[in-house]
């Protein structure tokens, strides 16, 4: 098996922020040959690394530290009253675990919430080819949990579980139940799960204060950012 030590990095050319349109991006990947057991893909959360499809990268821009790696110390969240809000009002619908997959059922879900919620973004036009690469084949720890309204689906929460928690991938939602606030809920839930399997930490990937898309996720406190001197604690 591959050890952190041994593991090789590849860093891709500098190329168009998905986030920030202005500025240019580097990326580090993972050795995509190299045997990533889950206690090696843990180490590498805890440095900050994501992952997407089979792939485990890190922002690494020389000019721009606007990405911050962030997760949540569950045992000490501290829920506000819009979550509770946020619960209550989706207290009618249903949760199911499976493995990750692909059906018609699925697939027109995510297509609907890409071509109508990222239409300006690098995703756009759903293409099932990458959905599947994207969120279907990727990990063995992946885990989705499906939300329905009777027995529409209506929204799907993508997690990874590492040794030390969950690390949330991906939320997609049908946009016409945006009132439902269905992202937020898919986050509470997904706290509520890694308290469960009684782990410390839930990866919410990176925040970007500049952002708007990203913007959401400083209402989830406290949390701990990742900095030179290590994770330090956000209150």
């Amino acid at each position: 098996m591959t050890a952190l030590e041994t593991l090789k990095f590849f860093q891709t050319p500098d190329h168009p922020c998905s986030y920030l349109p202005e500025q240019q991006a580097t990326t580090v990947f993972a050795d995509p040959d190299a045997i990533i057991t889950t206690t090696l893909y843990s180490q590498l959360s805890q440095l900050g690394f994501r992952r997407s499809g089979a792939h485990i990268y890190r922002p690494h821009c020389a000019a721009c530290n606007a990405c911050v790696p962030v997760r949540l110390p569950v045992s000490i969240f501290r829920r506000k009253r819009r979550h509770q809000r946020v619960l209550t009002r989706n207290q009618d619908l249903t949760k199911q675990q499976l493995p990750p997959h692909s059906n018609d059922e699925i697939w027109s879900l995510y297509e609907r919430y890409i071509n109508h919620r990222h239409s300006d973004g690098d995703m756009y036009p759903a293409d099932r080819e990458q959905f599947a690469s994207f969120l279907v084949n990727g990990r063995p720890e992946a885990l989705f949990t499906e939300y329905r309204l009777g027995n529409q689906l209506i929204a799907v929460a993508v997690s990874d579980q590492l040794n030390d928690g969950l690390s949330a991938i991906y939320t997609f939602f049908d946009p016409d139940h945006a009132q439902r606030s269905l992202g937020t809920l898919a986050i509470l839930d997904l706290i509520q799960q890694t308290e469960a399997a009684e782990l410390p930490h839930l990866y919410l990937g990176y925040w970007i204060e500049a952002s708007n898309k990203m913007r959401y996720k400083a209402e989830f406190r406290p949390q701990e950012h990742l900095t030179t001197a290590g994770w330090q604690r956000k209150t």
